[in-house]
């Protein structure tokens, strides 16, 4: 994790390409010096998961172009999380995650809120 600027927000250290294993052939790259508010609403921690999830919110898309919902958005936050070995943050950040944040991905569909 980088140190926060005098504005609040982090810059991504190195480039991050985050292959999921859940959907395959599918990434997400995050590239150095990308800028990030953290974990959003939550404690930021040391990992990988908020930096790909932030890029997934601001995109709604993977690396190809293909949208991502907002269920895809949660279990590769939580997917991340686990691969860590944070297993409770991997279950309640996927749901609260889910519930509450990344809202253009619900455009794209999910189980609560179907493609518009």
């Amino acid at each position: 994790m980088s140190i926060r600027d005098a504005e609040g927000m982090y810059r991504a250290p190195r480039k991050i390409r985050y292959e999921s294993p859940r959907y395959p052939g599918k990434t997400i790259t995050v590239p150095e010096g990308y800028e990030s508010d953290g974990a959003t609403g939550a404690f930021d921690i040391c990992s990988d998961s908020w930096w790909v999830h932030d890029v997934i919110c601001d995109r709604a898309t993977w690396d190809d172009g293909t949208p991502i919902n907002a269920w895809q958005a949660a279990a590769v936050l939580s997917d991340i999380l686990a691969s860590e070995g944070r297993w409770a943050r991997a279950i309640y950040w996927r749901w609260t995650t889910y519930l509450i944040g990344c809202h253009k991905t619900r455009k794209n569909g999910g189980w609560l809120w179907p493609r518009r």
